[in-house]
């Protein structure tokens, strides 16, 4: 599955692949992502990943260039994706979820069918972005796509699990939003003080469980836990 590239400016540029976000793309993916990183290094000012796309910042046209040049040359096998599941605990109660009914009204579900569909999918994550933390992820069931909300909120809660468009995610620290807040899991999903910020990587995978309130306070201060499928 080889890219195209396209040059925006004279130091910008983008492999694009005409495709679907899936799992195999984003072992292409990280396949050029690492290559790049490996032997252009040096030539770049950052790397940007999309769904179905690398943004590429140059330092110099001639750097942009060359590797225009020598793309066609390049052929790579997609890498094989983690097998690790982080499982991230949710509370859907309306407490923490006041989009949840209205969301579940405009799609004529109960609230336990929308929590049903939105914790039986395991999500992969395909890159980090709009948030430190904030995984894009993929696999939402087409039963919950919902439009952004047309008046966004002003300062949603850290853990904060919402709907937009076709994606679902969690807030992880406190930002504007205009996603249907659903729920909030307890926990810390970007920690600066830590050697590693993050604690999942693009290709793992996130399995959502739902927990009630009581158990929400339990899990505060706890670590994630990831098994392997």
């Amino acid at each position: 599955m080889k890219p195209t590239y396209q040059i925006i400016s004279p130091t910008l540029g983008e492999l694009v692949w005409n495709a679907e976000p899936t799992d195999e793309l984003l072992g292409y993916q990280l396949a050029y992502l690492t290559h790049i990183q490996n032997q252009y290094s040096s030539d770049l000012v950052e790397v940007r990943q999309g769904f179905t796309r690398l943004s590429l910042v140059w330092k110099t046209l001639l750097n942009q260039q060359e590797f225009a040049r020598t793309l066609r040359d390049i052929q790579l096998d997609p890498i094989k994706l983690p097998d690790t599941v982080w499982e991230v605990p949710v509370c859907y109660d309306p407490v923490f979820g006041h989009d949840l009914a209205p969301l579940a009204e405009s799609k004529n579900l109960s609230l336990a069918e929308v929590v049903h569909l939105h914790t039986a999918p395991s999500y992969r994550i395909h890159f980090f972005g709009f948030l430190p933390g904030f995984f894009y992820l993929n696999g939402l069931s087409s039963k919950l796509l919902a439009p952004r909300k047309s008046t966004p909120s002003i300062a949603v809660p850290p853990g904060s699990v919402a709907i937009g468009g076709s994606q679902t995610g969690v807030y992880p620290m406190q930002s504007p939003g205009g996603w249907h807040i659903i729920g909030r899991s307890p926990l810390t999903f970007f920690d600066p003080k830590q050697p590693i910020p993050v604690w999942a990587k693009p290709g793992d995978q996130i399995q959502f469980l739902p927990i009630s309130v009581t158990q929400f306070d339990n899990w505060k201060e706890q670590l994630p836990k990831s098994v392997q499928k």
